[in-house]
């Protein structure tokens, strides 16, 4: 064991969580319904009554239970799905694990700058706030993330920090992300506030403050050990050994992914759209057949979110090795908007990685094309794991700068509390939270890389260290 130990999340505090969460909803309405926004699976359960029965999962009925749009769906985080840390696997094609995939090697980028980064931080910490955020290398707190915003999370809080503390934390995202990364990262923490101001503020967990750091075994050059930064709509979960890096399960999403916060304009998941347009469209009519599926893409398709860490995917779409070359160079590019959120040097290792399997690499589509089409797509190698997915508006509603756009939104919460409490089992997939219905568009996306066959979490890097070295 390595580091601090604590006692992660067990499923009986999530349930606990979940039953009050929705006892708040069925009796409070819209402002129980503003303290709740996230994303979720479709519930085939009535509302009415979660209150007095169970649910598999952990979740009463009618509330949803999984991870955000993962497998079993989305839902207030992992809960009792969440796959133990002793226990991952990792994500599989067929429930086997392809083996000899992952090796302990020099990558010849230095990790020097952020291990300092990250001792720097835990460094300017009280010895209470490290307490709380410093785990065993090998604890559950890895896979117990959440997307949901008001998910219990562990570990220290940006918001509850100095400006200082603060600052190191960013100074630590800088050096384990690239630009486009940190960037990324700080869009979705504005546009969480964003969206929390458009619902009439006052929330605390719709705000930039709402993201926390915890750490698994201590920073170190030769041994292992990791971070996790995560809030509403973002997961990163970084794993280093030596100079070696893992920047997988890495959630990262948003709604609405377009404002403007104190003055910026903050446009999010263009990239990722637009090279997914450009894939797409790049194939002949024949591979067009074998790519896109006769489904039309739903309000949540994504299948790798939360708790779904030994996920059985089977491959699914078009296979990449008939590609032509210029075809292979916008998967390749596609990829690259993911993989290049990390650290520059260390994309490029993982992007060669992803390039070498290219050819059991495998593109999937659902939905349709045009520009402002809301679709879902995924890369799937035994590699590499990605999943874009435009949902249904939970709450954006569009232009919130007058007072009557605002009441528009909560209106429409209302409506759509309204109509889980009183729907029928088997109704449609619910527009977040398992409430209501709701169209898709690139005004909610979800995203989510994962490294499959026990690259997650660099589980299978550790197993080799504790194998070779200890």
């Amino acid at each position: 064991m390595y580091g601090h130990g604590h006692t992660p999340r067990t499923p009986e505090a999530e349930r606990s969580r979940r039953w009050f969460m929705n006892k708040a909803l069925l009796a409070g309405g819209v402002a129980a319904v503003a303290t709740m926004t996230g994303c979720s699976s479709s519930s085939s359960d009535t509302a009415s009554s979660a209150s007095s029965s169970g649910a598999p999962g952990g979740a009463p009925s009618g509330m949803p239970s999984g991870g955000p749009g993962g497998g079993g769906g989305g839902g207030m985080g992992p809960g009792a799905e969440q796959v133990k840390y002793a226990d991952v696997v990792g994500v599989t094609n067929d429930g086997k694990v392809v083996e000899d995939l992952y090796t302990i090697h020099s990558t010849d980028v230095s990790t020097d700058s952020l291990v300092k980064a990250a001792q720097a931080f835990l460094d300017g910490l009280s010895s209470t706030e490290r307490k709380s955020c410093v785990f065993d290398i090998d604890a559950d707190e890895w896979t117990a993330w959440s997307n949901v915003d008001g998910y219990d999370r562990k570990g220290v809080r940006m918001g509850d920090m100095t400006e200082k503390k603060q600052n190191l934390g960013y100074a630590l995202l800088g050096e384990a992300l690239s630009a486009d990364g940190l960037t990324q990262t700080r869009g979705i923490m504005k546009l969480n506030a964003f969206l929390g101001d458009s619902n009439g503020g006052n929330q605390k967990t719709l705000t930039e403050g709402h993201y926390f750091f915890t750490f698994m075994g201590t920073p170190s050059t030769t041994k292992p050990w990791g971070f996790q930064y995560e809030g509403h709509h973002v997961a990163i979960n970084y794993f280093v050994l030596g100079d070696q890096v893992v920047m997988t399960p890495t959630f990262m999403g948003s709604e609405p992914t377009t404002g403007t916060y104190k003055g910026e304009k903050i446009t999010l998941f263009k990239p990722e759209t637009t090279a997914g347009l450009a894939m797409i469209r790049s194939l002949t009519a024949a591979q067009l057949k074998k790519a896109v599926s006769s489904q039309s893409n739903g309000n949540e398709d994504m299948k790798a979110g939360a708790g779904q860490d030994n996920l059985k995917l089977a491959y699914e779409g078009l296979q990449c090795s008939g590609l032509t070359s210029a075809q292979k160079t916008k998967l390749l590019d596609l990829a690259g908007v993911y993989i290049g959120y990390m650290s520059e040097g260390h994309a490029e290792v993982k992007l060669a990685e992803v390039e070498k399997h290219l050819d059991d690499t495998y593109f999937y589509w659902m939905g349709e094309t045009e520009d402002d089409s809301a679709f879902y797509y995924r890369i799937h190698s035994p590699v590499v794991l990605i999943e874009y997915d435009a949902q249904a508006p939970l709450f954006y509603k569009g232009d919130t700068s007058t007072a009557s756009a605002t009441a528009s939104a909560t209106a429409s919460a209302s409506a759509s509390a309204s109509a889980s409490a009183s729907s029928n089992s088997g109704g449609p997939p619910g527009g977040g939270m398992g409430m209501g219905g709701g169209t898709p568009s690139q005004e909610h996306i979800h995203t989510i890389i994962r490294t499959p066959n026990g690259g997650d979490y660099g589980v299978d890097l550790l197993k080799l260290h504790l194998e070779n070295d200890h």
